[in-house]
């Protein structure tokens, strides 16, 4: 899909998504909406969708990004020229979303518990290849029997632990194989997933390569150790955006996870991953007051719109909640969104000199820390093309894109 398409309605006003509102509909350039509002820019999406699409084609890797981060229809429809791919989602909703959509590969990438099982079983039902994820005997015992009463398997992946980040198993687990025993007994394996969680701490392409390669080694030892019990694991596979983008070598996985990676952060930009230029996603705030004294510049986009995600505080270069840039994109030397209440931001400068001089009713954007934090506080994206207006002050709203929402 290229920026040319952007006219028209997108995949979401198909499949029944959220009307956009009048105000949001007559929205041309990015002084029309209401602030404060999420932007997305198109072009950078598209460069960043084929830096990683280019290197899992060399890795010789199924790519199944993780639409998680921007949980929209028309920003997946970037992905693959259009038309659905193999995708990864963190909720039901995301699942069902994406099946109206025509999505019919989805990988569900948070443990399963009981309750969740008919709506996974009507997915199914519809011809969506559903898998889900557990990691432990009892989840697969209640999936196997589930299965058995719909006269359904239910594709499910055993959580593989590689860093001790979340959940999953050792892949020297004592209960590894008995929980591939009790799936395959309902003909519900489907294969081996992990995630390398503490990249997000790995700093530099050599940590990152070396969480890579922990990723890879994991994942591979639990899929010999099953497979070696007589049990089948058709699917191995990793992923996480910075390990995505330094792995090397992937013998022994069949698919690659990632979904930060197409709209990027600061949290990416401080690990190395991504260059602060390479940001997509950012928020348009307005400037609503000023206290000289402290030299502070008060806007009207606080926490609600930022959300409270604080993750370069633990960086070299701590960010605040967010850098600034005039609307154009450009970056506003050393000034930082420092501090955010529920619906008031505040801006500084690093060292505390004077602010550079903002009156009030100055619009502005903030690039934030975590993607998938800011964008989960808007309800879709104001899309523009950073290609399409290099020297426009005020870039031209090409699209609204809704979001899903809920569980």
């Amino acid at each position: 899909m290229t920026a040319g398409d952007l006219s028209g309605p997108g995949p979401s006003e198909e499949n029944g998504q959220p009307p956009v509102n009048t105000a949001t509909a007559s929205a041309r350039t990015l002084a029309d909406p209401g602030t404060p509002f999420a932007v997305l820019d198109v072009h950078k999406a598209l460069r960043n969708i084929e830096r990683l699409g280019t290197r899992a084609a060399r890795l010789g890797v199924t790519l199944r990004p993780h639409v998680k981060t921007a949980k929209s229809l028309d920003v997946a429809a970037l992905l693959h020229d259009g038309t659905p791919c193999p995708v990864t989602v963190s909720t039901l909703a995301e699942a069902e979303a994406f099946a109206d959509g025509g999505y019919t590969d989805i990988t569900y990438a948070v443990g399963i518990d009981p309750h969740k099982l008919p709506r996974v079983i009507a997915l199914l039902r519809r011809g969506v290849r559903l898998r889900i994820l557990l990691d432990s005997a009892e989840q697969a015992t209640f999936v196997a029997e589930t299965s058995r009463q719909a006269g359904l398997p239910i594709p499910a992946q055993i959580e593989i632990d590689c860093d001790g980040h979340r959940g999953g198993l050792k892949p020297d687990a004592p209960g590894l194989l008995e929980i591939g025993r009790i799936l395959h007994s309902a003909d519900c394996l489907d294969g081996v997933l992990t995630h390398a969680g503490e990249s997000y701490v790995a700093y530099g392409t050599e940590e990152q390569g070396l969480a890579a390669k922990n990723e890879r080694d994991t994942a591979v030892a639990a899929a010999e150790r099953l497979r070696a019990a007589g049990l089948p694991v058709p699917t191995v596979s990793v992923g996480s955006t910075p390990t995505a983008h330094a792995a090397e070598d992937l013998t022994g996985v069949t698919e690659l996870r990632a979904g930060n990676y197409v709209f990027f952060d600061l949290v990416m930009a401080g690990l190395g991953v991504c260059r602060v230029e390479d940001l997509a996603l950012s928020v348009v705030v307005t400037v609503i007051g000023h206290r000289p004294e402290y030299g502070w510049i008060v806007t009207d986009g606080g926490w609600m719109a930022m959300s409270r995600d604080r993750g370069t505080a633990v960086q070299a270069q701590d960010q605040g909640y967010g850098l600034v840039t005039d609307l154009a994109g450009h970056l506003i030397p050393d000034l930082v969104m420092t501090a955010a209440s529920q619906e008031h931001g505040t801006l500084t400068t690093r060292d505390g000199a004077t602010p550079p001089e903002l009156p009030i009713g100055t619009r502005l954007r903030i690039l934030p820390n975590h993607a998938c934090a800011t964008a989960a506080q808007h309800q879709g994206y104001h899309v523009i093309d950073s290609a399409a207006h290099d020297t426009a002050p005020t870039p031209a709203i090409k699209a609204f894109w809704p979001r899903v929402t809920g569980w």
